[in-house]
């Protein structure tokens, strides 16, 4: 991919999103969708999100997020600045 096509996106994802396997999830819904990132418990419950990519890929993890896997409950989808494309590591952490 051409670095003009890579994009990045940070969400927060609230409501039932932690101890429900939804960092996991996430994870495996990006690299299914070739993209580079993070998802992160944060300690007021949500969970933060960053990918980088191709932004059609990007639509489909936004898209994903707003329902999580069976066990979530996501009350609220919101997106936060973005760091720069090329400052998101190579694979996709979970912390």
């Amino acid at each position: 991919m051409s670095g003009a096509a890579r994009q990045a996106l940070r969400w927060r994802v609230s409501g039932r999103v932690q101890g429900v396997f939804f960092r996991a999830s996430a994870r495996e819904q990006a690299l299914r969708l070739g993209l580079d990132g993070s998802a992160v418990n944060r300690e007021d419950g949500a969970v933060e999100v960053v990918a980088a990519g191709a932004p059609q890929a990007l639509a489909e993890l936004e898209d994903w997020l707003r329902q999580g896997p069976p066990r979530a409950r996501v009350e609220a989808l919101e997106r936060l600045p973005a760091p720069d494309a090329g400052a998101v590591p190579a694979g996709f952490a979970i912390g």
